[in-house]
C-alpha cells in the first residue's frame, strides 16, 4: 500500500514508517523539524530509511493547509497514520497556541485530505491523557473522557470528536490510538527515561514526582509500532448494534473505533527507576517532589479490545525494554 506518515522525524512516527517499509509498503513521510527538542535526533532517526527506494519525505508543517492538501493531491495515499502533534503536557501551559495550531488545525487538514481524496483508512495518535480527572483503573476506551485536565489532553479528545464526525457525516473510516507512556531506542529526550539516563550518568540528580509513587503502563517501541501496523490494516466498520440511548464511547453507528494501546502490567515510578539503576551500573540521586500541575498518579491501560481486535501482544518486559535503551543511549552519545 502507499501509506502516508505524518511526524516521521519523531518517535513513534520514525518506528513506524522503519516497519512499513520493511514490510513493503511505500511511504510518504511528512515532519515540520521543531525544534522543541533536539532536531539532530530528528535527523538521525530518518537517515535509518531515509534513503530507502519505497520512501519520500516532505518538510511541511500540517498547520500548512496549502501544503498539505498539495500533498494529498500528488501522492494520494490509501491509507493515513497521522502521528504529528506538539508533544509535551507540561509544554501546553507555556505555549497553547502552538498546541491548538498543531493538534487541532492541523488534524483538520488531515481530515480534510482524507475526505476529498478517499481515504481507506485513518488511523490517529490520541492519549491516555484523556481520562483527566477520571481515576477508575483500569482505563477503559468504553468510559467518560469529560474532564481533561490539561490542554494537551483537551486538543486529543478534540481530535476524537472531529475524526468520528468525519465518519459520520462523509465516511471517513478512521482509528483512534490512545499511547500509553511510550519508551525506548530514539526516544524522545524530554521524557523520563531519557531525562533520567543523562542525568545519572552526567552525576546529576533527578527530580522524582509524586515522591516516585507514579504507576504507568510503560510500553515498549516495538510493541506499540506492531500495534499501529495491525491496526491500519482492519478498516473499521459502522456496530449496527450501537445504541444512542445507552451510547458507548468506543464505538459508533458511523465507521470509527477508539482504542487503547498500552502495555498491561503498571509499573511504579519507583521501580523503573531501580531498573534503570541496575543497567547503567550506577545509583541515582533522587530529588523528591510533590505531584505537578496536570500530572494524573497513575495510568493502566485496559487493551481488552485490541488484544482481541488486531490481536495485539506486548512482550517486552520493562527489564528488557530498558536494558535495550540504555545500550542505544550509550552508543548513540558515545556515554
Amino acid at each position: 500500500m502507499k501509506v502516508l506518515v505524518t511526524g516521521t522525524a519523531g518517535f513513534i512516527g520514525a518506528a513506524v514508517a522503519l516497519r512499513l517499509l520493511e514490510r513493503g509498503d511505500q511511504v510518504v513521510g511528512l515532519d515540520n523539524h521543531s525544534d522543541y527538542y533536539d532536531p539532530e535526533l530528528k535527523r538521525a532517526r530518518l537517515a535509518r530509511f531515509a534513503d530507502h527506494p519505497g520512501y519520500h519525505h516532505h518538510h511541511l508543517d500540517v498547520a500548512d493547509r496549502a501544503a498539505v492538501e498539495r500533498l494529498f493531491a500528488e501522492h494520494r495515499p490509501q491509507r493515513v497514520v497521522h502521528l504529528a502533534a506538539q508533544a509535551g503536557v507540561r509544554y501546553a501551559a507555556e505555549d497553547p497556541h502552538l498546541y491548538v495550531s498543531s493538534n487541532v488545525t492541523g488534524f483538520l487538514h488531515v481530515l480534510e485530505g482524507c475526505r476529498h481524496h478517499r481515504v481507506e483508512h485513518l488511523v490517529y495518535a490520541s492519549t491516555s491523557s484523556v481520562y483527566g480527572a477520571n481515576t477508575r483503573m483500569p482505563f477503559s476506551e468504553h468510559q467518560s473522557t469529560e474532564h481533561p485536565i490539561t490542554l494537551y489532553a483537551a486538543t486529543k479528545k478534540a481530535n476524537e470528536g472531529m475524526a468520528h464526525t468525519y465518519a459520520h457525516l462523509f465516511g471517513v473510516p478512521a482509528t483512534g490510538l490512545r499511547f500509553f507512556t511510550v519508551y525506548g531506542p530514539w526516544g524522545r529526550p524530554d521524557m523520563a527515561l531519557f531525562l533520567f539516563t543523562k542525568a545519572i550518568l552526567a552525576g546529576e540528580p533527578i527530580k522524582v514526582f509524586n515522591h516516585g509513587r507514579h504507576k504507568r503502563s510503560f510500553t515498549y517501541i516495538d510493541d506499540v509500532v506492531e500495534g499501529v501496523v495491525r491496526t491500519v490494516d482492519r478498516i473499521p466498520t459502522g456496530d449496527p448494534a450501537w445504541d444512542g440511548l445507552h451510547p458507548d464511547p468506543a464505538t459508533s453507528s458511523a465507521p470509527h473505533r477508539i482504542y487503547n494501546i498500552g502495555n498491561r502490567e503498571t509499573v511504579v515510578l519507583s521501580r523503573y527507576i531501580e531498573v534503570l539503576e541496575r543497567c547503567l551500573g550506577r545509583k541515582a540521586q533522587l530529588e523528591m517532589l510533590p505531584l505537578q500541575p496536570g500530572d494524573v498518579p497513575d495510568t493502566e491501560a485496559d487493551v481488552t479490545d485490541l488484544v482481541q481486535h488486531v490481536g495485539y501482544e506486548p512482550t517486552v518486559s520493562v527489564e528488557e525494554g530498558v536494558r535495550r535503551f540504555v545500550e542505544w543511549y550509550r552508543a548513540y552519545h558515545q556515554a
